[in-house]
């Protein structure tokens, strides 16, 4: 089985290979992440542009390529931020479906709502975290950043959605190479103001456990950790101290994109928003230490494609059964 979710930033692709009868992940065959910044400038134009698209036509080209190879019989693919305001986005969604449509006929990209996007975030990101008392996933993407907070059940208590990202702080506000102290203040601004709604609808406060999730954080651990190279393995429920994130992004920031593209936990594509990604980590060690005494961060490699898997794979044991 396959999952396939397309941010503003990059498409990634997970295949399992799931036991019929029982429903139950058994080997995680392949995962992806390719760079494609499908949403590049959709936030001032309201477009998608057609490079763009293309680029992420040739990343899902590929990996439908992976699928065919493997012999997956069921595809899920979401489609989050960038999509879902794009007045274009019909162009978008006809190419996922002439791809996708080579696994399984008729399937296209979906764009799901916030609730599904929230569950299944969830369901992926804890999977393999032990955690007593409430949890918060935070998905830091490329165009919005996603709080969900759970209970010990792991039953998911509320979500929000907010408006901010890598791409989008800094196409808004980044301009200078490295950024300057001005520009970072403006876009710490909005993140603050974002987060402060998010408390006002979510019981923030009284999480005992955080884990972070998706490209932004895992960078993040990967720099903390100075890792060789992006070892997944080696991020995957990393706990990083508050104190050490800290010292990192603030390092990270006042680096020019080419600096940052040497370090070789950093990939290319992800070199010239990351300034913008670590504003948004930095606020939120900031603002679980002041207001829930937490002095650490667990950070997920699985997230929202771990959820869908999940989801196919209930599917198919429900039908057999």
């Amino acid at each position: 089985m396959a999952a396939v979710d397309c941010g503003t930033n990059s498409i990634r692709l997970l295949i399992t290979d799931v036991d019929a009868r029982s429903g139950n992940a058994v080997r995680e065959v392949t995962r992806k992440n390719t760079i494609v910044r499908l949403g590049e400038g959709v936030d001032s134009s309201g477009q998608l542009s057609p490079a763009a698209i293309e680029r992420t036509r040739v990343a899902l080209h590929g990996y439908v390529d992976m699928m065919l190879d493997h012999g997956v019989s069921a595809v899920r693919m979401v489609a989050t931020s960038a999509t879902r305001d794009a007045s274009n986005r019909d162009d978008f969604f006809a190419m996922t479906k002439a791809e996708l449509g080579r696994v399984v006929p008729g399937a296209v990209a979906e764009v799901i709502e916030g609730t599904e996007e929230a569950r299944l975030s969830y369901l992926g990101a804890t999977m393999d975290v032990e955690a007593e008392g409430p949890v918060v996933v935070i998905d830091v993407g490329g165009g919005s950043t996603e709080f969900v907070v759970g209970d010990k059940a792991g039953d998911v208590v509320g979500a929000v959605s907010t408006q901010m990202g890598s791409v989008r702080l800094s196409e808004r506000f980044l301009h200078t190479d490295p950024p300057t102290e001005a520009e970072c203040a403006a876009a710490r601004e909005v993140v603050d103001k974002n987060l402060r709604e998010a408390a006002e609808k979510l019981p923030l406060a009284e999480v005992a456990t955080v884990v972070g999730c998706a490209g932004t954080f895992t960078t993040v651990s990967a720099v903390v950790q100075d890792l060789p190279e992006y070892l997944p393995e080696k991020i995957h429920l990393s706990t990083l101290d508050a104190d050490d994130i800290l010292a990192t992004t603030a390092k990270v920031r006042v680096e020019t994109v080419e600096q940052r593209k040497a370090r070789p936990q950093i990939l290319p594509g992800r070199a010239d928003v990351i300034g913008g990604g670590t504003l948004i980590i930095d606020a939120i060690v900031e603002f679980f230490r002041a207001k829930a005494g937490i002095e650490q961060i667990t950070v997920s490699e699985k997230d929202i494609l771990d959820g869908i898997i999940a989801g196919l794979a209930r599917q198919r044991a429900s039908f057999e059964a």
